[in-house]
C-alpha cells in the first residue's frame, strides 16, 4: 500500500515539473530526481510485498493510516529542499506536512516571486490531502471507530453501498466529483479574472479547504469581489459532506439538505456571519454590503479550515479574536475535506447533554439521544466524549509547549489552535492572516508538524500507535 502512493505521488510529481521545464526554470532537474527516487522506492516496495490479495486487520491499518501521511510528506518535502528556494530539512518538512494535511500554514516568504512549479506542487499536495481525508473518513476510521467516526458506517450501509458495495468503487466516484467541483471552480475563477495558473491553483486549495496561494496577500491579492465570491462558494461545497453528494447525484438530490450536520453547519455559520458583520458595521463603521462581504469570506475561510484571508481580521477590534478563535476548533462536516472538531461531534454532545437535563428533571423518564432522528448508541457517545478530552489535552500541552519555547501567549495558543484544528493562520502580527511561520524556532515548526498531523488523523488514530495494549498480542 505504501509502494502504491508512494508511486501516485512521484507521477503527480513530474506536473510541477514539467511546467517549470517550460517555463524554463532548473527546478524541473529537483522534480524529476525527486520524483525518479520516489518511484524507484515505491515500484520496490510495491514488488518485494506484492501478495495475492490484500487483507489488513485493525491494528495493521492504524500503522498504515499514520505511516502513509508521515512517508508522503518526507517524500512530498524532497523538491522544497532542493528547490532553489533553498529551504532547511525542517522548513521543508513542515511545509510539506502543512500541504498534505490541508493545513495552509507557511514558511515560504516572497510567494509572488517563488517558482511556478513549487506553487502548483504546494496546490497539488493539498488536493490530494483533500481526497485523501474523504476517503479515509470513508473507508478508514468508521471500521477504526475513531472519534464517534463508527456513527458514519452505520448511516453509510443504506442505499450508497447496496448500490455500490466496493468501498473501491464509491471512492472513485467521490474523486469524480472531487474533480469536476475543483474543474468547476477553476473555470469560474478564470472567467472572474484570474490567470489560467492562479484560477487553476486556487481551485484545488479551494475545495479542498487547504488555503495555500500563490501570493504572499491571499485572495487580498487579487481585489477582486466576484472572486471573494467564489472562493466563498468554493470552500463551503468542500465542507460538506461528499457522500451526499454521491446520493444527490444518483437522485436524491434532497438528502444534503435534509441531513441534519448540514442543517446544523449551515446554522452556525449563518449566525457567525452575522455577528461579526453587524460587528464591522456598528463598532469598526463599514458599510453593511462591505462587511457582510469580509464577514462571509473570513468566517468561511477560518470555520472550514481553509486559511484564506482577504483582511487581519485579527485587528477587527475585541469581538472578532475571540470569535476566529473559538470558531477556528468548529470544521465543517465529517466526510468533507474540512478538519477540526466536526459539528457532527458537537451535536452528539448535545444530544446527550439534552438526555441527560432530561433524566435530572424526570428521574424515572426515558430520554433517548438522536442523531439524524436515528438514536445514538452508547459507545458513539463514549467515543465522542473522549475525543472531546483528548482534543483538549493535545491543544493544552501543543500551547504549553510552544510557550516554553518562549513564544508569546496569542501566537502560542493560537498557534496550536491553528495546527491542531488544520487550519493555517493563527492570531497577532506573528502567524496571524498577515503573517508567516518562517521566524518560528525549528523546534516549534516539528512540534506544530506534529499538531497538524494528529489533527489531520482524528488524534487516536496516531496516538493509539504509543500505547501498550495496542501492541500486546
Amino acid at each position: 500500500m505504501l509502494g502504491l502512493l508512494l508511486s501516485t505521488l512521484a507521477i503527480v510529481m513530474m506536473l510541477p515539473g514539467a511546467v517549470d521545464l517550460v517555463a524554463g526554470n532548473p527546478d524541473w532537474q529537483i522534480f524529476a530526481v525527486s520524483g525518479a527516487m520516489t518511484l524507484f522506492i515505491g515500484v520496490s516496495l510495491t514488488l518485494t510485498s506484492r501478495t495475492g490479495r490484500i487483507k489488513l486487520n485493525v491494528r495493521q491499518a492504524f500503522v498504515l493510516t499514520s505511516l502513509s501521511w508521515i512517508v508522503l510528506t518526507v517524500f512530498a518535502a524532497l523538491p522544497f529542499a532542493f528547490s532553489q528556494l533553498d529551504m532547511s530539512p525542517t522548513d521543508a518538512f513542515f511545509e510539506a506536512m502543512s500541504g498534505i494535511t490541508t493545513t495552509g500554514a507557511t514558511v515560504i516568504v516572497n510567494l509572488d516571486e517563488a517558482p511556478h512549479g513549487l506553487l502548483l506542487w504546494r496546490a497539488l499536495l493539498q488536493w490530494l490531502g483533500g481526497i485523501g481525508i474523504i476517503v479515509m473518513a470513508l473507508a478508514v476510521l468508521p471500521l477504526l471507530r475513531v472519534g464517534g467516526m463508527q456513527l458514519f458506517r452505520m448511516e453509510s450501509s443504506d442505499q450508497s453501498e447496496k448500490a455500490m458495495p466496493r468501498a473501491a468503487q464509491v471512492a472513485a466516484a467521490i474523486g469524480i466529483i472531487y474533480l469536476f467541483l475543483t474543474v468547476i471552480c477553476a473555470g469560474a475563477l478564470w472567467f472572474a479574472g484570474l490567470s489560467g495558473f492562479d484560477a487553476i491553483t486556487h481551485s484545488m486549495t479551494t475545495i479542498a479547504t487547504g488555503g495555500f496561494s500563490t501570493h504572499d496577500a491571499s485572495i487580498a491579492h487579487f481585489n477582486n469581489v466576484t472572486v471573494d465570491i467564489i472562493v466563498t462558494l468554493g470552500m463551503f461545497m468542500g465542507s460538506l459532506p461528499f457522500l451526499l453528494y454521491l446520493s444527490a447525484v444518483r437522485g436524491s438530490p434532497g438528502s444534503l439538505f435534509r441531513d441534519s450536520q448540514v442543517q446544523w453547519f449551515v446554522t452556525v455559520l449563518a449566525v457567525v456571519i452575522i455577528l461579526v458583520a453587524g460587528w464591522l458595521w456598528i463598532d469598526i463603521g463599514l458599510s453593511p454590503l462591505r462587511a457582510i462581504q469580509l464577514s462571509s469570506f473570513n468566517v468561511v475561510s477560518i470555520m472550514t479550515g481553509t486559511g484564506y484571508a482577504t483582511a487581519g481580521f485579527d485587528t477587527w477590534g475585541s469581538l472578532a479574536v475571540p470569535v476566529f478563535f473559538f470558531i477556528m476548533f468548529i470544521g465543517g462536516c465529517a466526510g468533507s475535506t474540512t478538519c477540526g472538531i466536526k459539528v457532527f461531534r458537537f451535536q452528539v454532545l448535545y444530544a446527550a447533554a439534552k438526555a441527560q437535563f432530561g433524566n435530572l428533571a424526570q428521574p424515572n423518564g426515558v430520554f433517548i439521544p438522536y442523531y439524524n432522528r436515528n438514536p445514538i448508541p452508547d459507545d458513539v457517545i463514549k467515543s465522542v466524549l473522549s475525543f472531546f478530552f483528548v482534543f483538549g489535552v493535545t491543544f493544552a500541552v501543543l500551547a504549553m509547549g510552544l510557550a516554553l519555547l518562549g513564544l508569546d501567549f496569542l501566537t502560542s495558543i493560537s498557534g496550536a489552535a491553528s495546527a491542531i484544528a488544520n487550519v493555517g493562520p493563527g492570531l497577532g502580527p506573528i502567524i496571524g492572516p498577515e503573517g508567516n511561520y518562517v521566524s518560528l524556532p525549528d523546534a516549534a515548526k516539528w512540534l506544530l508538524s506534529a499538531g497538524m498531523l494528529l489533527g489531520r488523523l482524528e488524534l487516536f488514530t496516531v496516538m493509539v500507535l504509543f500505547t501498550r495494549a495496542f501492541w500486546r498480542a
